[in-house]
């Protein structure tokens, strides 16, 4: 299974493929959407919008996981967050993949074991995990890696549930 993990920001919207083989998983690439400040709104989110085509064509993943928002410091960055989110998801649909959405605390709890989890606990876990020899940058890269690896465990658990019948 092929997963593109995304953290979705207006300044930096990082990314991971992941690549998951049984209980193997492998970073295939990984790194960060940068729009410039001073660029207005709309082509800030079509910078976003071309730089996700462009990964989901060269990758052609299976799936694409996306981080929730969960909260920002004000409105303005939220609403700004929530429109590179939509754009996220819409390169996704646009590709023809599910979309899978996860709060902060559910990556944390899928990669590091604890939901409140520090930032840097998620990078190692991250590094563990996928064999790398050192933390992924920028953070938000290693966010996107996070995401995807949440939904490899939830594929996973979904499957193992399945499997016994009890999944609906």
């Amino acid at each position: 299974m092929l997963i593109l993990g995304v953290d979705p920001g207006i300044a930096a919207t990082g990314y991971g493929v992941v690549k998951i083989e049984g209980q193997k998983a492998c970073a295939l690439e990984y790194g960060c959407i940068r729009t410039p400040a001073k660029t207005p709104m709309p082509d800030r989110l079509l910078q976003i919008y071309q730089g996700l085509q462009q990964i989901l064509t060269s990758y052609n993943p299976d799936t694409v996981a996306i981080e929730k928002i969960f909260f920002a410091k004000n409105a303005i960055s939220a609403m700004q967050v929530g429109e590179a989110r939509g754009v996220a998801v819409l390169a996704a649909c646009h590709a023809g993949l599910q979309v899978y959405e996860y709060t902060p605390l559910q990556v944390k709890q899928a990669v590091v074991g604890y939901g409140k989890a520090e930032k840097n606990q998620v990078q190692q876990m991250v590094k563990l995990i996928l064999g790398l020899n050192e933390i992924p940058r920028p953070d938000d890269a290693a966010d996107g890696l996070a995401v995807a690896l949440c939904h490899a465990h939830s594929c996973t658990s979904r499957e193992i549930i399945r499997r016994r019948g009890k999944y609906v």
